[in-house]
């Protein structure tokens, strides 16, 4: 005769208890907007809308990029627009967002695959963190302030947060 027992759950237990609370961050947005044409215009200023219900929480917030071979500098100006739920006034900061080094060249912020190139960059600064002051919808735009019109070689922009 043939006896099934039930083998413990508790090490897959322990296991998944363990695996969850190494987890130290948690993504909670995150989207992607196509370039026309690979050819970033000034004019041309994707907007990035999310809900924020934790306020006690700290964040970090992402500009992504995605760019060939052939862009031309080793940096982006962007500016980063936040409107406030209530909010009439929107706040402006201004980026300069390091891409490439001599050293290292496109290695130095990004990952790449033959000649494209993704970023992940930090609009807040090192080691610290985002607090959103109030509950409610954010809104962000990133527009590209760079002295060259269109930015050329330039495929996609995005922005990820991600909750401390």
């Amino acid at each position: 005769m043939i006896e099934f027992r039930k083998k413990p759950h508790w090490p897959f237990l322990l296991m998944a208890l363990v695996f969850l609370g190494s987890c130290q961050t948690i993504d909670l947005y995150e989207k992607t907007v196509d370039i026309p044409g690979h050819a970033w215009k000034s004019n041309f200023k994707p907007s990035f809308s999310f809900t924020i219900k934790d306020t006690a929480a700290a964040y970090q917030i992402y500009l992504t990029l995605r760019h060939d071979d052939k862009y031309s500098f080793n940096n982006i100006y962007v500016r980063v627009n936040t409107l406030q739920p209530g909010a009439d006034s929107i706040y402006t900061i201004r980026q300069d967002l390091r891409l490439a080094n001599d050293e290292q060249g496109w290695r130095y912020s990004g990952i790449g695959m033959d000649d494209i190139w993704d970023h992940s960059l930090a609009i807040t600064p090192t080691n610290q963190y985002f607090y959103f002051r109030k509950p409610g919808t954010y809104t962000f735009t990133i527009e590209q302030i760079m002295r060259q019109d269109p930015l050329e070689h330039v495929y996609n922009v995005g922005l990820r947060l991600i909750k401390k």
